[in-house]
């Protein structure tokens, strides 16, 4: 069957692998029906995501059917739609032990550190096909990335009525969104591309929106936007940029929660006492997703809390991508998600 491998960065090409073979007990032989197109895999494309390897087959962000199910298998049936949980943990560290599955000490993500979706069929552990007799494939290929957002938030131990900032509007941090106003929080979004911030403000229903600019953002603008005059208590940075996210704990107010949801290769610098210590501020990571998360997402969807109808902005047959691809890494292009349809 054909296959699509980023060989090296900027490097696409469709190549022939073996059909794939019948599951074994646990696994479950899926076609793939859509592949959304993330940051991580412009990221891999251009050779700056620091967990991908190459060659590689990319592809985490999928919507699936099953075709075949293996020995013990009684969570999917033949013909369900379902969702994938990508990211593969070995159930056995201390991570996995301690229910932190998305950061299993031995973690493989399916598309970055393992061959993933960009290909007809391929064999996936059933523990990790999240179901609905209702979502569409394009609102599955969708539950991944809003499960980024959603466990940043939870992270982030967000509560109603307070004031976050988010800090980057690409996919992640519209995910992000999407569960600071189910949260019940007041969202102010920060970006430095004007298309995103109307595109929060006309598609997503955020009233407060601060364009950051090359002389960067005056206090009282931020403040403006919050409630009772303060900083933000939580702020997450969805940016990957390392200056974006040195900077973003002066956005915090006093005992305030900063979440790194991006990730970047370079060091993160910000000043302690001034700061982070006077303001007793906490930093938190935020990786990948718990099994729980796509569970929810998917009633949300089903129930109509989250609308996905605004997401995918642009689409490619499973052949023109290595030709399509790069334009995706162009801000200019306005592409908030893309979809790959596989024949």
């Amino acid at each position: 069957m054909k296959a699509i491998q980023l060989e090296k960065p900027q490097s696409f090409r469709i190549i022939d692998i073996p059909d794939s073979p019948f599951p074994k007990q646990g696994e479950v032989l899926v076609r793939v029906h859509r592949v959304g197109i993330c940051g991580t895999d412009i990221g891999g494309f251009l050779g700056k995501m620091p967990f991908f390897s190459y060659p590689r087959i990319p592809g985490h962000e999928l919507g699936v059917e099953v075709l075949q199910v293996g020995q013990g298998v009684t969570n999917v049936a033949k013909g369900d739609r379902c969702a994938v949980e990508p990211y593969i943990n070995c159930q056995n560290c201390s991570s996995c032990v301690r229910g932190h599955t998305n950061c299993c000490e031995n973690h493989q993500t399916l598309g970055v550190h393992c061959d993933g979706g960009l290909r007809s069929t391929f064999l996936v552990p059933a523990r990790k096909l999240h179901r609905s007799t209702q979502l569409s494939f394009d609102q599955l290929a969708l539950v991944e990335t809003l499960a980024i957002g959603c466990h940043a938030i939870n992270r982030a131990n967000l509560r109603a009525n307070q004031s976050v900032l988010v800090i980057g509007a690409g996919p992640i941090g519209l995910s992000v969104i999407e569960f600071a106003k189910l949260a019940g929080a007041n969202t102010i979004v920060m970006d430095i591309n004007p298309s995103r911030l109307e595109f929060c403000r006309h598609s997503m229903g955020i009233k407060h929106t601060v364009a950051l600019t090359q002389d960067g953002l005056e206090a009282d603008r931020l403040r403006a936007c919050t409630s009772d005059g303060a900083f933000p208590a939580v702020v997450v940075d969805a940016t990957g940029n390392h200056k974006s996210m040195g900077n973003a704990l002066n956005y915090c107010g006093f005992a305030g929660r900063l979440v790194f949801v991006g990730i970047t290769q370079q060091e993160v610098i910000f000043p302690h006492a001034p700061i982070m210590h006077r303001r007793e501020l906490t930093l938190l990571a935020s990786r990948n997703a718990l099994s729980e998360d796509f569970s929810r997402i998917i009633r949300l969807i089903e129930q109509g809390s989250i609308d996905t109808r605004p997401w995918i902005t642009h689409r490619t047959q499973f052949n023109e991508l290595p030709d399509v691809f790069p334009t995706y890494t162009d801000p200019k292009s306005g592409v908030i998600k893309a979809m790959v349809e596989i024949p």
